[in-house]
C-alpha cells in the first residue's frame, strides 16, 4: 500500500494552508492540557508557555502520575455531567521513569479512544514506529528539544486532528506488528505535512 498516493487522492498530501486561514484552528480558546514530563525545567517551561496563552495546565512527573491525574479528572467530568474528555490534549514525554509515555498512552486511550495525544521525543521515527505497533495509530509528535512557541502552536492547532484520522484510517490497513521502514517514513512525512505548526 502506498500511503502517499492514497493521501494525495484524498487531497491531504499537498495541504499547505496556514493556521490563520484554517477554520479548524481555534487559537484563543482556553484548552485543558495534561503534561507528563520528568525534567522539571522542561515541565516549568511548558507550564509557563501554555499558561501565558490562557490555557489550564496540569503537570505530572511520570506516566503513572499522568494516568492517575487523567482518571481523576475523567471521574470528575462524569460526575459533573460536563465534557466528554477531561483534557483537550495530553503531552507525554516518551521516555520517563516508572511508566513511560507509551504505556501511559495505552492506558489513556483505553479510557478514551478519542483522546488527543502528543509525544515529545528526541527519536521521532522510533516513537512513530512504536505508536503504530503498540497503539495501532499515529499520534502527533514534537521533537526534543523544542522551543516553547512550537509546543504552544502545535497544541493550539486543532485542525491536525481531522487529518490525523485520515492517516489512521490508512494505518488500519497496515500490519501493525511489522510496518516497513518505507511505510514509517511515509507516515512521518504525512505527519510533518499536517502538523502545520511544525515540531518534527
Amino acid at each position: 500500500m502506498m500511503i502517499k498516493r492514497e493521501m494525495m487522492q484524498q487531497g491531504m498530501a499537498n495541504n499547505t494552508s496556514s493556521n490563520n486561514n484554517n477554520p479548524g484552528s481555534k487559537k484563543g480558546a482556553m484548552m485543558r492540557v495534561l503534561v507528563a514530563e520528568d525534567d522539571g525545567d522542561v515541565a516549568r517551561m511548558c507550564r509557563l508557555a501554555l499558561e501565558s496563552r490562557g490555557h489550564s495546565v496540569t503537570i505530572t512527573a511520570d506516566g503513572q502520575e499522568c494516568v492517575k491525574a487523567f482518571r481523576q479528572a475523567a471521574a470528575g467530568e462524569k460526575g459533573g455531567g460536563g465534557r466528554a474528555a477531561p483534557f483537550d490534549v495530553v503531552v507525554l514525554d516518551y521516555r520517563m521513569p516508572r511508566v513511560d509515555g507509551l504505556e501511559a498512552a495505552k492506558e489513556i486511550l483505553r479510557l478514551n479512544r478519542q483522546q488527543r495525544i502528543i509525544f515529545a521525543s528526541a527519536y521521532v521515527k522510533e516513537t512513530l514506529m512504536d505508536s503504530v505497533k503498540q497503539l495501532d495509530q499515529v499520534v502527533e509528535l514534537i521533537q526534543k528539544p523544542f522551543e516553547p512557541k512550537v509546543l504552544v502552536d502545535l497544541i493550539e492547532d486543532r485542525s491536525t486532528t481531522k487529518e490525523l484520522k485520515e492517516i489512521n484510517r490508512l494505518v488500519a490497513q497496515l500490519d501493525p506488528s511489522r510496518p516497513s521502514d518505507d511505510q514509517i517514513k511515509e507516515l512521518l512525512d504525512a505527519l510533518k505535512k499536517i502538523q502545520k505548526a511544525g515540531g518534527i
